[in-house]
């Protein structure tokens, strides 16, 4: 199966890495200037795992003429438009495109631009970062993938990929209702985002403080309400999971949103927290606090783009 991986970040680079370094047909798509930083010190992960490289097969958008079997495709959503247009040639009849961004508007974007039955349902659950020399940190032991068809049937496809992704040493679920999974890690990431963004600090940072513990369980019960009128309730252990990450004492956990607004970098604060609310509109469902989270991220977000 021959794989292209669009991006090679915390997210994709990380598991790009696993499946090159098991031997599967990889290449991937990557800008010009991570291009060369890959080039000079290969593809590296640290961390966890301790410290291993591979030597990845690269392409730019500009020489990428070749059709693929599977893309999956890990980029911020803020280069979604851009990876859209990239990623069309090498985009046949028979392409699965996995996305492994947050949220849902991105489904809808490569719907429109590749119909629905090239495009899988995707949940990434990993604990990565760059570090400034642009190597993959692994900063905790969760890893893995789910996917499946956006109507939930069973499919071949689905199966032949989780198995080439499973050969790759990549945990792998196949999931009957993948859209559930993905709003159900949109209420994750969204409250866990809230939480540090709003009070500019670690999750135990938050928790020390007097009320803070009860910051991260009013929040998710403004997100899982919005999935709920949805349609696609939380169930208690994911809901559980996610309290127990987000009041956690002493913890030093952050998302990888806090990282870029801490550093002054744009969020994805529209695709994550923007859209989310548009939905809660149109479902009546009131969130107060998400509207506080969101109006501090685009208070940033236009700082962080203006022009110098």
């Amino acid at each position: 199966m021959k794989i292209l991986v669009v991006g090679a970040g915390a997210t994709g680079g990380y598991f790009g890495a696993l499946l090159t370094r098991a031997g599967q047909d990889v290449t991937f798509l990557v800008r010009p200037h991570r291009a060369a930083v890959l080039r000079e010190r290969g593809l590296r992960v640290t961390g966890r795992d301790g410290e291993w490289a591979v030597e990845p097969r690269l392409v730019t958008a500009d020489a990428l003429n070749t059709l693929y079997d599977l893309v999956l495709l890990s980029v911020k959503s803020t280069a979604l438009e851009q990876a859209v247009e990239d990623i069309a040639p090498a985009v046949g009849p028979d392409t699965a495109i996995v996305p492994l961004l947050n949220g849902l508007a991105h489904i809808d974007a490569l719907n429109a631009r590749f119909g629905t039955a090239a495009v899988l349902g995707g949940v990434a659950k990993v604990v990565t970062t760059l570090s400034e020399a642009g190597d993959v940190v692994r900063l905790a032991p969760l890893a893995h993938l789910t996917l499946g068809e956006q109507d939930g049937r069973p499919s071949p496809r689905v199966e032949k990929i989780r198995s080439v992704l499973a050969e790759g040493g990549i945990d792998v679920l196949v999931s009957e209702d993948v859209t559930a999974s993905m709003w159900h890690k949109w209420v994750f990431i969204t409250t866990f985002g809230a939480v540090t963004s709003l009070m500019r600090g670690t999750v135990g940072e938050v928790n020390a403080q007097p009320g803070g513990a009860d910051l991260g369980p009013a929040v998710l019960a403004e997100a899982a309400a919005v999935a709920a009128a949805a349609g696609h309730p939380v169930p208690e252990r994911e809901r559980r999971a996610t309290l127990d990450i987000v009041t956690a004492a002493g913890s030093s956990m952050v998302p990888s949103l806090y990282r870029d607004l801490t550093a002054g970098r744009p969020t994805e604060v529209e695709h994550l927290f923007g859209d989310l609310l548009h939905r809660a509109r149109a479902l009546s469902v009131a969130t107060p606090l998400l509207d506080l989270a969101t109006l501090h991220l685009r208070v940033h977000q236009r700082r962080a783009t203006a022009a110098p």
